[in-house]
């Protein structure tokens, strides 16, 4: 009888653990359904409201940048306090609330102000939400953090199918689209209530002796993951890159459909990359993914036909299976348990805040010449390989 009840337990412990991966996947499946209803259709929103490829780098980077900052310090707060949840939730409520401002946008200084403030949602959620996830399956977090942005990006397929229907079905506005897609998002908020976190004690630690005690390895990684950071510029280019080989009403419809592409072949490779990162090595597939990128930016830089584009933004969503998922895995393989938020923090506000420099000078170059954008990605992204590979002895990964 006492095996019987030990056996029960540790049945409903993994399903527990089970439980909050789905419920966390479905949480991030109605915001990114919201979310991917808006940024395929965000590029061209700001150049209709007389905003240049600057603009859109800063606003693209800007975003990223915004988030990261709080991320550091959200992971801190959450080992620091021992409470996930609140910041989860927290951050998801504020990322509906100025979608919602975003509807009413007139010009594009206000999509830089409301789009900005809509990603410090992202930036309390983002590394309390992935600690979660990382303690839900500690034996496979690559598979965990796998199946978390599969039906994240499930989410974002569901929302581009949606955004592509309104436009050219029913020939919604841009504003209309984005005000019925922060309506959704706050359906996101009914899962997080059954979440089930981690029990912990609040850590007596202060944020610099938190930073200064991540180990080497992981501080390595960062920096790698930081240049390869700056060559990932926004998403945002990829759509200008594509709306400019259409003409019409195309122009705009043909941009939404080759993301939703980009997501499909985002959610189908999640799991598989996620899986095959827990068998082969983190180092190996990430190390990968940053080669891919490589080579699809150069194939943006260099193709013009319809065949290219939809090559190419296949290819693009595969890369984000490969790097997006497992470089936080990895990040939460080389942390100590008690300072994992602080670390997963960590990395996104390094890599965040890289993000915006790459976005500008990404811009930039679109001044200049577009195919220029694509080959500074190209170029940088085989410095972070580079990188990488160098400092490969010292990164030691404990589960590898």
């Amino acid at each position: 009888m006492k095996k019987f009840n030990q056996g029960h337990r540790k049945f409903k412990k993994i399903k527990v653990i089970s439980l909050n991966i789905i419920l966390l996947g479905i949480v991030s499946f109605f915001n990114d359904l919201s979310s991917e209803m808006i940024m395929p259709i965000l590029p061209m929103f700001i150049t209709a409201l007389g905003g240049s490829s600057m603009i859109v780098g800063l606003i693209g980077g800007l975003r990223d940048s915004i988030s990261s900052i709080l991320k550091v310090f959200a992971g801190f707060w959450s080992d620091k306090f021992g409470k996930r949840e609140i910041f989860v939730f927290s951050g998801y409520l504020t990322s509906a609330l100025f979608k919602l401002f975003l509807a009413f946008s007139k010009a594009w200084q206000h999509v830089l102000i409301f789009a900005g403030l809509e990603r410090i949602g992202k930036g309390l959620r983002t590394a309390p939400r992935d600690t979660i996830i990382a303690d839900s399956m500690p034996k496979q977090r690559g598979k965990g953090f796998g199946i978390h942005r599969a039906m994240d990006t499930f989410g974002a397929i569901v929302g581009s199918v949606i955004v592509f229907l309104l436009f050219w079905f029913w020939g919604f506005s841009f504003k209309s689209i984005i005000f019925l897609a922060a309506i959704l998002a706050f359906f996101s908020l009914i899962p997080l209530s059954f979440v089930k976190e981690k029990r912990r004690k609040p850590e007596n630690i202060n944020l610099k002796i938190g930073l200064k005690s991540l180990p080497q390895s992981l501080k390595l990684f960062i920096l790698v993951s930081s240049i390869f950071a700056l060559a990932n510029f926004s998403y945002m280019f990829f759509i200008l890159k594509a709306q400019e080989y259409f003409t019409g009403k195309l122009s705009i419809g043909a941009p939404i459909l080759l993301y939703t592409l980009f997501n499909i072949f985002y959610a189908l490779f999640a799991v598989p990359f996620g899986k095959l990162s827990d068998k082969i090595g983190k180092k190996k597939v990430i190390i990968f993914g940053y080669l891919l990128f490589s080579l699809t930016s150069l194939g943006f830089a260099l193709l013009k036909s319809l065949t290219g584009f939809i090559i190419l933004f296949a290819l693009y969503g595969i890369v984000y299976a490969i790097v997006d998922g497992n470089q936080r895995a990895y990040i939460s393989d080389l942390s100590p348990e008690e300072l994992r938020a602080t670390a997963l923090g960590t990395f996104h506000t390094i890599t965040g805040l890289a993000a915006l420099p790459g976005s500008l000078i990404a811009g930039f170059l679109w001044q200049i010449k577009p195919s220029m954008t694509f080959i500074y990605g190209s170029v940088t992204s085989i410095i972070s390989v580079i990188l990488f590979i160098i400092c490969k002895q010292s990164i030691v990964n404990k589960t590898d």
